[in-house]
């Protein structure tokens, strides 16, 4: 094991039945596949090492939380070595998506076989160690020109009130949308009315960028659910970007390092984030379906 990406706690194994009802062909836009290890091998240079979590484990989950569709998004651990997403949506291609890794060097051709296995955008990991693949910021605005026609889009991690990025002019500067993880990855300590969080809030609304509701406790300052801290940010999405908004599991949560959550009660938030169940349909279905291509 590498020293230095200790391994990650294992998700709660028997999630509950969760209390809300949710549409048909809900989507989780946010969830990552893990393991073997020996068959789908780690990069060294990586912030975590995750436990085996693999599709049947998946397929699980989503049974009991009764969702239809998901996104298998490639984790940071992984560098772009794709294989283990591929593989999970071949077990499902009508109801299952994957955002890809990849680096500048990739082929037009090696695009065009991700599209047609079920790819429908790249993620740039600008937080975790080994997540950025790119050799500089205007090698992600080149590749947007390359993946436009595929109706693609580009999935950041990223702390979206940090200016030293620059991450609005940079997301203006694509050809395709952007898509932001985890509400924007702001902390709740910063709070809505950070500057930097508020700009982002004004560019969200001209409807470029889309925003996934997912890890509220990787911002929340408080251990355990509710999260309440965590709200305010949500009802400021609902009320900026409702046709963008997004929700996914971040199934298996590593690196979480207080008490590991249910997956039941982590979809049952989204009644109190998002009381109209209008929007729900919106964030769970709709957006989805148009997002990736389903």
């Amino acid at each position: 094991m590498n020293i230095y990406a200790p391994y990650c706690a294992a998700p709660i194994a028997n999630t509950k039945i969760p209390k809300s009802k949710i549409p048909n062909n809900s989507c989780d836009t946010h969830i990552h596949v893990f393991g073997p290890e020996k068959h789908y091998p780690y990069q060294a240079e990586r912030s975590y090492t995750p436990r085996d979590c693999g599709p049947k484990k998946i397929f699980e989950l989503h049974d009991k939380l009764k969702v239809e569709r998901a996104v298998i998004v490639q984790a940071s651990v992984h560098g772009t070595d794709n294989r283990a997403i591929l593989d999970m949506v071949k077990l499902s291609p009508k109801k299952l998506r994957a955002v890809a890794s990849v680096n500048q060097d990739i082929t037009d051709k090696e695009i065009e076989d991700l599209h047609l296995q079920g790819v429908r955008g790249i993620r740039v990991n600008l937080v975790d160690k080994g997540g950025m693949p790119f050799d500089s910021l205007n090698e992600i605005i080149k590749i947007s020109q390359r993946i436009s026609d595929l109706s693609w889009h580009i999935e950041f991690l990223v702390h979206v009130e940090d200016k030293s990025i620059d991450l609005i002019n940079l997301m203006d500067s694509l050809l395709v949308p952007s898509v932001v993880g985890h509400f924007g990855y702001t902390k709740t300590l910063k709070g809505i009315e950070d500057d930097g969080y508020k700009d982002f809030l004004s560019f969200i609304k001209d409807g470029k960028c889309w925003i996934k509701l997912t890890g509220p406790y990787r911002i929340s300052q408080e251990k355990n659910l509710p999260y309440s801290d965590v709200f305010p940010f949500a009802s400021k999405l609902v009320e900026n970007a409702p046709d963008r908004l997004l929700w996914g599991s971040d199934w298996p949560h590593v690196m979480q390092k207080n008490k590991m959550p249910n997956d039941a009660d982590l979809l049952d938030l989204l009644d109190q984030w998002v009381p109209d169940k209008l929007i729900q349909k919106k964030i769970l279905v709709d957006n989805p379906e148009y997002l990736y291509d389903f």
